[in-house]
């Protein structure tokens, strides 16, 4: 799954520059600890080309009764007949720009927090769907290597990929099973990134 994860002004400025127009998003800011229900920037696209917008993280279908959590995931595997996500991959394509995101791991009954990043530290570019000002993350089986961390992990696409992802033409589900994950990077990170409300730079340093 992909829960939490951080948006550098780095990562927004150069989402900002794959897109023709910029909606409320502040490329002066820094987020370390991104969660469902908060707004974040997100790319969709158009007739007349893709924008930035601030977008809400986690998608509250029609549908959904007074206590149901907004769905933050959607996994690949199946996205195609899930009743919330099935028109969604079709026409509402999203990317989701990233520094890096946390996974948790269970070690001695205890969760604890890790970082992952690329290993070449270029921007990340996720997979994902939108509708009525919300997004969500789709994800996949984690690698090998990232399995010992958790077992499942978001779909990444490389940038030169962006706009095939968006090409309506284009099969979504069979387009990203075909996608390469990259090579990432994983670090242990403090315990704090537990409270959505924490939001700073030691977030994602590493612990010892």
């Amino acid at each position: 799954m992909c829960g939490r994860y951080s948006v550098q002004k780095k990562t927004a400025l150069v989402a900002n520059g794959l897109v023709k127009k910029n909606i409320n998003v502040d490329l002066e800011q820094d987020n370390f600890n991104c969660s469902p229900n908060g707004k974040y920037p997100c790319i969709k696209s158009a007739t007349n080309g893709k924008y930035l917008e601030m977008t809400i993280f986690g998608i509250l279908p029609s549908w959904a009764k007074p206590d149901f959590r907004r769905l933050h995931n959607a996994r690949l595997e199946g996205i195609e007949t899930k009743v919330s996500f099935k028109k969604l991959i079709v026409n509402s394509r999203a990317i989701i720009p990233i520094t890096g995101f946390f996974e948790w791991a269970k070690e001695n009954e205890k969760k604890v927090p890790y970082y992952f990043t690329r290993t070449d530290d270029q921007d990340i570019f996720l997979a994902g769907i939108h509708e009525s000002g919300q997004f969500t993350i789709i994800t996949r089986e984690a690698t090998e290597q990232n399995s010992k961390i958790h077992h499942r992990q978001p779909v990444i696409i490389p940038k030169s990929q962006i706009n095939n992802y968006f090409n309506l033409n284009n099969n979504a589900v069979e387009f990203l099973n075909n996608v390469k994950p990259p090579e990432l990077k994983f670090h242990e990170v403090s315990t704090k990134v537990n409270n959505p409300s924490m939001n700073d730079v030691t977030l994602i340093n590493p612990v010892n």
